[in-house]
């Protein structure tokens, strides 16, 4: 609930505060006073855009502050907008985006005007009108449906996708066959161009190898002077006197241990220097393999690893194209179950939605005829959209007949202004609680109506403002005289400015006040005598 408005240098308007009540507040002012700013200052507190045209002429920003209840918290809206352009949102002092500002704002309050009426001429819009009335009841079924919905969409886009690569996949076959054939031939293994490298640096050295391992053996044991023998003296004697200190233990050890590790050194270079022959033939195909094996990294991957990985792919992918017939009708298949399952949600919803409207049609028409709509009837037809979509098969639009004998029509085709502001006064008495919402705002509510038809209209006002606080412009002293707590906008000049200023009302300025809107600037016994007569009528 709002609780407190602040505008400052705001178009006409230089510095004012409004203090607003629980129940019916109503403003009202002479024409050009400057109402309608008033609300287009709560609008922008609200979350709508602005521009620096607002800002009073010859200051450098305009400021609106907004204080409200909600979920029994205070929460405070501050909207800056600078002369150059500047837009600065603020919630309880913490700088936030316009949309977050809309965000909260959308929780405390909803404004209604002339825009309002235009969107319930728009059938678009008449179908979340009937899922928001039963919501409790349709909403459960609403989200099967939309879970049914991407489900569906899901398999056709897979189905899609499918169909729309099936040509360019059999383009794509003889070059997958051959790839997959190049890779195959090649016949790699993991580290096999590690061990390549390895070989053919051996074979290419092979020469200058041998002859350092001949020479390596031959010093340790292929000549009467060899390191072997000359350690197996030496640990004979050594072995003879160990026992006579650790000293000599401890390198009789070593040496034994030395000798035994030049053994398995002598052993290995043996064994090399009997396969170390110089193949020339070897060392070619060394080469043409590692040059293939190259070649293969090159066009499919920068590892084996990885051009094995490829092979992999084309075969898989080869595997689903030449299996393309199956895949695509098990996709078919699916996709035929998805949508049968999402024609059964979408008559569930049908079905609901027309219970649903029928109950809206007659609570609405119930208001109508209190708003002396006597004669209304008033349908909302559920027919068949050209399509499923995203909200369901289905499509609404409210129907009307103000006139007895005369079939319903289209809203567009029977209401007068006047007459839709009514319509869209009953739509709100009924549906003003779905939303949540704990303020509602009326602008130009009165547009086109007069006379009893005006004391209905505010009547109903004041029944809607039993639930939640309504903020209402007006210009009618019946809708007036309905208020809980009255406010009175009015314009000073002085040579160089013009100031529009907003005051509450005790109850003898607003006997006043409603005395001027029955009778203009001339205010006489009579015209206070019947807005007394009014005050207490509503009261």
């Amino acid at each position: 609930m709002i609780k407190h408005l602040f505008i400052n240098n705001f178009a006409i308007i230089e510095n004012t505060d409004i203090e607003f009540q629980d129940g019916l507040n109503i403003i009202t002012g002479e024409t050009g006073a400057g109402k309608s700013i008033v609300i287009e200052a709560i609008s922008l507190a609200l979350g709508a855009r602005a521009d620096s045209s607002f800002v009073r002429t010859g200051k450098s920003k305009a400021v609106i502050q907004l204080a409200a209840d909600l979920d029994d918290e205070e929460i405070v809206l501050t909207r800056e907008i600078s002369a150059n352009g500047k837009n600065l949102c603020r919630e309880n002092g913490r700088l936030v985006t316009l949309g977050e500002l809309a965000e909260t704002a959308g929780r405390i309050a909803d404004i209604h005007g002339q825009y309002d009426n235009q969107k319930l001429l728009d059938p678009a819009n008449h179908l979340h009108m009937v899922d928001r009335y039963a919501a409790s009841q349709i909403e459960p079924i609403r989200k099967a449906f939309q879970s049914a919905y991407q489900e569906y969409k899901d398999a056709r886009l897979t189905l899609d996708g499918i169909l729309k690569s099936e040509q360019e996949n059999l383009r794509k076959k003889d070059f997958y066959q051959f790839e997959l054939a190049e890779i195959e031939n090649a016949q790699l293994s993991p580290g096999e161009d590690e061990e390549l490298t390895e070989r053919i640096s051996l074979l290419q050295n092979s020469e200058k190898i041998f002859a350092g391992i001949g020479e390596a053996y031959g010093l340790l044991d292929d000549n009467d002077q060899n390191v072997l023998s000359a350690l197996g003296s030496a640990r004979q004697a050594l072995d003879g006197i160990r026992s006579y200190s650790k000293v000599l233990s401890e390198a009789a050890d070593t040496l034994d241990d030395t000798y035994y590790r030049l053994q398995d050194v002598t052993g290995q270079l043996a064994a090399i220097r009997e396969q170390s022959t110089f193949d020339p033939g070897e060392l070619d195909h060394a080469i043409e393999r590692l040059d293939l094996v190259e070649k293969e990294k090159k066009k499919y991957g920068p590892t084996i690893e990885e051009v094995l990985a490829r092979e992999a792919e084309l075969s898989e992918a080869l595997d689903q194209i030449e299996n393309i017939d199956a895949v695509k009708e098990k996709a078919q298949l699916t996709v035929q179950k998805k949508l049968a399952d999402l024609k059964a949600q979408a008559a569930l919803l049908t079905e609901s939605r027309k219970l649903s409207a029928d109950r809206l049609a007659a609570a609405i028409e119930a208001e109508l005829h209190d708003l002396n709509f006597n004669h209304a009837v008033l349908t909302i037809q559920i027919s068949p959209a050209p399509a499923i979509g995203p909200d369901g098969a289905d499509q609404a639009e409210i129907l009307l007949s103000t006139n007895p004998g005369e079939p319903v029509k289209p809203l567009i085709k029977v209401a007068s202004g006047g007459e839709i502001s009514r319509i869209m006064l009953a739509i709100r008495k009924i549906t003003g609680t779905d939303d949540g919402v704990p303020t509602m705002i009326f602008d130009e509510i009165d547009a086109g109506i007069s006379g009893i038809t005006a004391s209905v209209v505010g009547r109903k006002l004041k029944q809607i403002a039993e639930d939640r606080q309504i903020i209402c412009i007006t210009h009618l002293p019946q809708i007036a005289a309905a208020g809980d707590a009255n406010y009175r906008i009015y314009k000073e000049s002085d040579s160089e400015q013009t100031y529009t200023h907003v005051e509450p009302l005790s109850t003898d300025e607003t006997v006043r006040e409603i005395a001027r809107l029955l009778g203009g600037d001339m205010i006489t016994e009579t015209t206070l005598a019947s807005a007394e007569e009014l005050l207490t009528k509503n009261r």
